[in-house]
């Protein structure tokens, strides 16, 4: 999706664990490894964006993973909260304010999006650590370990 805003776009990423791994996907434009993601398409709130952008980029169906758990209210849609939030630099003055989500896999088999990205895998914690693994940015890398810590005491 173009950007929608000359500075700021809302984005979502997604850190899916399952057996001690994360899934990253290598981006095509960007030649380096990312969790799954994108932009928040008008009318969208972040949740369906997240279950949006894991489906197209990844063929999974996922539960987010929450830190607490959500009240039903009346007339009130409450949403999980991201477990972060950051603003990152794209290209010039503009910007995204990506919120992150951890979340693991209910259905479906992982599938490569092929006009998005060059590969799909799941990374082990030391592969994540280890120096062998370029082209992974340090803020995924910490969201990744992050993601891999809290899915074992989930």
């Amino acid at each position: 999706m173009p950007h929608l805003n000359y500075y700021l776009d809302f984005t979502v990423s997604v850190f899916i664990i399952e057996a001690q791994r994360v899934l990253l996907v290598h981006h095509r434009g960007l030649q380096r490894w990312l969790p799954v993601g994108g932009h928040i398409d008008p009318g969208e709130d972040p949740i369906t964006a997240v279950h949006r952008e894991v489906r197209e980029e990844s063929g999974l169906s996922i539960e987010i993973l929450l830190d607490k758990p959500l009240p039903q209210l009346e007339d009130v849609q409450v949403l999980p909260p991201p477990s972060y939030m950051d603003i990152h630099p794209i290209i010039h003055e503009h910007r995204h304010l990506g919120m992150v989500y951890f979340a693991k896999p209910t259905a479906g088999e992982v599938t490569l999006a092929p006009l998005e990205h060059h590969a799909i895998r799941w990374f082990t914690k030391a592969e994540i650590e280890s120096a062998l693994v370029d082209q992974i940015p340090a803020n995924v890398k910490f969201y990744a370990l992050e993601g891999l810590s809290r899915a074992q005491t989930a």
